[in-house]
């Protein structure tokens, strides 16, 4: 596949926003893949704004991506499902998705992501790239693992932790197809301007 945006988007509420309202801003300031991820809620709470952001993604022709659930995915018309390494195996996830859907694979090394690959994810996750982030990470596992990665695997990689808008091109540089963010954009005091800046940063990479 080929990721639609260098921005990889995602809902998450460490920023204190309802699901819906910030996806609804990502996609009105550019974002054209969003991810939603809601780790502490109930499941009729994670339908109810899957069902609520799906036709956001739809009218916008933005894919919609959901963390761990594929259960929520399928019954809110959601594009694809991301997995982690410790949610459902990525052969179940297929046959309960189908083979038109699109399934991402948390990774962290370059053995996971040709597992991954081998298969039939669409894409892998790496990271966590830099200290700090969300899950305030200690030890980053840097853009030199990162070319690694890229060097291991062909499918589309989305690096991820502590990557920000100052960070976002050399990531991409590094080999990754896009880059997720989350507290640099959920936590900013205007999230518009934030994905804009992001946005410019990836293109004037790309004019370069």
């Amino acid at each position: 596949m080929r990721l639609p945006s260098h921005f990889y988007a995602i809902v998450d509420p460490a920023g204190g926003h309802e699901p819906a309202l910030l996806a609804k801003i990502l996609l009105d300031a550019g974002a054209r893949i969003l991810q939603l991820r809601l780790k502490n809620v109930s499941s009729r709470d994670f339908l109810a704004a899957a069902r609520a952001i799906a036709p956001l993604c739809r009218e916008r022709d933005a894919v919609f991506i959901m963390n761990d659930r594929c259960d929520i995915a399928m019954l809110s018309g959601a594009d694809g499902v991301h997995l982690g390494q410790n949610d459902l195996p990525l052969d179940a996830g297929r046959r309960l998705m189908g083979p038109d859907k699109i399934i991402g694979v948390s990774t962290a090394s370059v053995e996971m992501a040709r597992a991954a690959e081998a298969g039939g994810a669409d894409y892998v996750g790496f990271g966590p790239m830099y200290t700090g982030g969300l899950k305030n990470v200690k030890v980053g596992q840097g853009l030199a693992r990162l070319r690694e990665v890229r060097a291991a695997v062909k499918i589309p990689i989305v690096a991820i932790g502590g990557i920000t808008e100052a960070t976002i091109a050399e990531v991409l540089g590094a080999g990754a197809d896009a880059a997720a963010i989350i507290t640099d954009v959920v936590k900013s005091p205007d999230i518009p301007a934030k994905v804009r800046a992001i946005l410019a940063a990836v293109a004037s990479r790309d004019s370069q």
